[in-house]
């Protein structure tokens, strides 16, 4: 089926049809680079880099775009109170971020343009907004007039008339609307400025987003995504100064919210103070089960975060790993017997049952993975999907010694395509699974020799010399390797 979306701005899923055939365009609002990077932000970064490897497997070229804001209030206030400078603390922090989706198995985004670069693509924007009637000069400030759009609103569904009744006593009397918001913000004594044709100063928060996503992805682009958080005032805003800018809506195609990762019902934010650093979650937990955990939960619904949640993310993302693992010991054993010629068999080839089951549950898993990606990019469903496949694979692991060697022949191919979903769809797409990258040479020889003592003890107890069997066994788990023993033989882990 096509892909289905949610669409922030019509609020109903519809079917994917791309601006330009084959290729997809995605804004992503990104972080404020004033301290060090949380979950919270890993959270739309994971989601994201989900949904683009889905759309590369669907066939599609995708550009993603995400933005560094690098001049905010906040990190002017951080420089103000330690003395740095302010490209100083963001670049570092920047940096530190990216270093941490890395980390996690985020691909890069295609650009990650930065707001003190864009100043001229700012000006300009502003200039015709202006020009248009849609924005006004007050005292080196410049603002946007929402009376001058008449879809305001239409994102988040706020009123004028309701804003402006919700609108606080101490209201700006230089604005012509309480709503109307900041485009262009004059200089103050001690904070970065650039030259513009209304004296000194610096961007709106808003205006930055809009005027990036125009240069980098033109008119009507396919996804704007961020937080559900961001939906009013920021993309509200966004609209209104984007397709007043340009004159042809649809700024975005379609808009993409994810629900935000809380603590306590409350934001997990650097503001609040709630936050434990990315840097420490990555020295516990490994990156998989962090994507396990961002994943395990539809992207529109909230995430809440604990240690427990966290842990439980751990035990499911090791029964995943292990069946995985367990898969690729068993085919190994079976590989032994050799396989049939060709590359794959019909259904209707195979003539044992465990074998043909494990067929369908492959076939099964794939079809029902791609399905729920589809579907408004359902990754909890999918990873359901890969859970479904791990049941069949170990309740075939236990049938596996009843099998005739011409069966166990027989299986390979279907072993090696269960193998190939679970990285394919598992890894390549949702990124649970690594591909085992080469292995060193003292890593190598590690390998060998764990193997070689595998097999002394499997010699040891086929002469029924147990003592031996159980030294070997015992000396390796004090030495942290796991030995499990199955009816299709033995494999270690650390």
């Amino acid at each position: 089926m096509a892909i289905q979306i949610y669409n922030t701005l019509t609020r109903k899923k519809e079917p994917f049809v791309p601006r330009d055939p084959g290729h997809v365009s995605i804004y992503v609002c990104g972080i404020t680079p004033y301290d060090q990077s949380h979950l919270g932000h890993a959270v739309p970064s994971i989601i994201w880099d989900a949904i683009r490897r889905f759309l590369e497997f669907e066939g599609y070229k995708v550009r993603l775009v995400q933005n560094f804001t690098d001049i905010d209030d906040k990190i002017i206030a951080r420089a103000q109170t330690t003395g740095e400078d302010v490209f100083e603390i963001s670049q570092r922090y920047a940096q530190e971020y990216l270093e941490a989706m890395d980390a996690l198995g985020v691909k890069r985004a295609d650009l990650y343009p930065r707001v003190s670069q864009e100043i001229p693509a700012v000006i300009d924007m502003i200039e015709k907004l202006i020009e248009k009637g849609h924005a006004y000069v007050v005292d080196g400030d410049v603002y946007f007039d929402i009376t001058s759009f008449p879809d305001y609103g239409k994102l988040s569904g706020q009123q004028l008339e309701e804003l402006e009744a919700g609108t606080r006593l101490a209201v700006d009397e230089r604005k012509r609307h309480p709503m109307d918001f900041a485009l262009w913000k004059s200089a103050k004594p001690g904070e970065p400025a650039w030259d513009s044709p209304w004296g000194k100063g610096r961007p709106g928060w808003h205006i930055e987003c809009s005027a990036m996503s125009l240069k980098y992805l033109g008119n009507g682009f396919d996804f704007h995504g961020g937080g559900v958080d961001l939906v009013f005032p920021h993309h509200e805003n966004e609209i209104a100064q984007s397709e007043a800018f340009t004159g042809e809506p649809p700024f975005a195609r379609c808009w993409v919210h994810n629900g935000l990762l809380q603590v306590k019902d409350e934001k997990m934010s650097k503001s609040l103070g709630n936050f434990t650093p990315l840097t420490d979650l990555l020295a516990k937990y490994p990156a998989g089960v962090i994507r396990f955990y961002v994943l395990s939960s539809h992207y529109r619904s909230p995430l809440q975060y604990s240690e427990e949640k966290l842990e439980e993310a751990r035990r499911g993302w090791e029964r995943l790993m292990d069946t995985v693992e367990n898969l690729k010991h068993l085919l190994t054993s079976m590989e032994k017997l050799g396989a049939p010629e060709g590359d794959g068999l019909s259904l209707d080839e195979i003539e044992a049952p465990a074998v043909r089951q494990l067929a369908e549950a492959v076939e099964s898993a794939r079809t029902k993975f791609i399905a729920a990606m589809e579907d408004d990019f359902n990754t909890a469903a999918a990873i359901a999907a890969l859970f479904e496949l791990a049941r069949s694979v170990n309740t075939f692991q236990g049938q596996a010694a009843d099998l005739t060697d011409a069966e166990r022949r027989q299986s390979v191919l279907v072993l090696r395509e269960a193998a190939a979903v679970f990285q394919q769809l598992g890894g390549d797409i949702l990124g649970l699974i690594e591909a085992k990258a080469s292995s060193s040479g003292a890593e190598q020889l590690t390998e060998a020799l764990l193997d070689l003592l595998v097999e002394v003890r499997q010699r040891a107890r086929d002469k029924k010399d147990w003592a031996t069997a159980d030294y070997i066994r015992d000396e390796l788990a004090r030495l942290g390797v796991k030995l499990e023993d199955s009816p299709m033989g033995t494999r270690w882990k650390l």
